[in-house]
């Protein structure tokens, strides 16, 4: 059975035993002025017999006790406890004045969220949001009419830098052209398959990955075994750019598949920038390639305690 309530306590009627007075500045305060209690209260009405069984909780306590647990993200048991210790919460109920027993079983939650279903509670948002859009016309409109200014502006424009990190690696100069020197191994495979020559081009692959590996498993690397290491990739990178260029004169272009082709674009490029960075004795150049699948992935300085720099998209967020 449901008794729809005649009327709700006011503000500054809420009485609190120990002394003292609610702020009606408290978030509690201010959102139990925004819901529409009353346009909710019929169709939670309508869920119950009118003249059978007990009395049932009100909707504004049932409503605004899944508010609370929703908004506190908390268990229904903890909701309760909630409820019982902060007079806030039960003056957002309804109550008239604060109660230091609990206020109902936890277990009611249950029966609360099914007699407040997906539907009502897709009603209570448009609801809201229609007396929250109505209540600024009106400030907007009171504004106009006392000042004439007629400046729409108002709150605060928030702008802030950020980086939309990508999935890569983390690049170093050694690592980019020993990924080049693989993808050339694979492009002069496929073209010396169309080629028809007796004799495959030597590429050093074995050679080339092992030094590789004894680089990159070393714990502590001077400046001189960077230096040796991207000498040495960059002698087998340039090695096999020539032999591709060779192949070509014998086999057409559309050997090539388009990634392939596209990889083969992306590894020019970027060996040109690292035999000038390492000819320069320098570590960054203006459009530096850090990844071969995504050339387009740049190095953004951020200054963060876990890493100085981030790699992605730079982009500007408005709020």
């Amino acid at each position: 059975m449901y008794k729809k309530r005649i009327a709700y306590p006011e503000f500054v009627d809420f009485y609190l035993p120990f002394g003292g007075r609610l702020r009606a500045d408290n978030r509690w305060v201010q959102m139990s002025r925004i819901i529409p209690w009353k346009e909710i209260e019929p169709r939670y009405a309508n869920s119950f017999s009118k003249k059978k069984g007990r009395r049932a909780k009100s909707v504004r306590v049932a409503l605004g006790a899944l508010i609370i647990k929703e908004k506190l993200n908390v268990t229904d048991e903890e909701t309760i406890m909630q409820i019982q210790e902060n007079p806030y919460l039960q003056y957002f109920l309804g109550f008239e004045s604060y109660q230091e027993d609990p206020i109902f079983e936890a277990s009611l939650m249950v029966y609360f969220r099914k007699r407040l279903g997906s539907e009502i509670i897709a009603e209570v948002n448009e609801l809201i949001a229609k007396k929250f859009v109505e209540k600024k016309q009106s400030k907007k409109s009171d504004k106009k009419d006392d000042s004439d200014d007629d400046q729409d502006n108002e709150g605060q424009l928030i702008l802030d830098a950020t980086c939309i990190p990508q999935d890569i690696r983390f690049p170093t100069d050694v690592g980019l052209l020993d990924d080049a020197r693989k993808k050339l191994e694979g492009i002069i495979d496929t073209l010396y398959a169309e080629s028809g020559l007796k004799k495959k081009p030597r590429t050093y692959r074995i050679r080339a990955r092992n030094q590789y590996l004894t680089f990159a498993r070393g714990r502590r690397r001077t400046r001189q075994q960077i230096r040796k290491a991207t000498r040495q990739q960059l002698q087998y990178v340039r090695r096999n750019l020539k032999t591709v260029k060779e192949l070509i004169k014998t086999v057409p272009m559309s050997t090539l598949s388009r990634k392939e082709y596209k990889d083969l674009l992306v590894i020019q490029k970027a060996y040109d920038q690292q035999m000038y960075l390492y000819r320069e004795h320098k570590h960054s150049i203006r459009g530096k390639i850090v990844s071969l699948s995504q050339p387009h992935v740049r190095p953004i300085a951020r200054g963060k305690a876990r890493g100085a720099y981030e790699f992605g998209a730079k982009i500007s967020a408005a709020i």
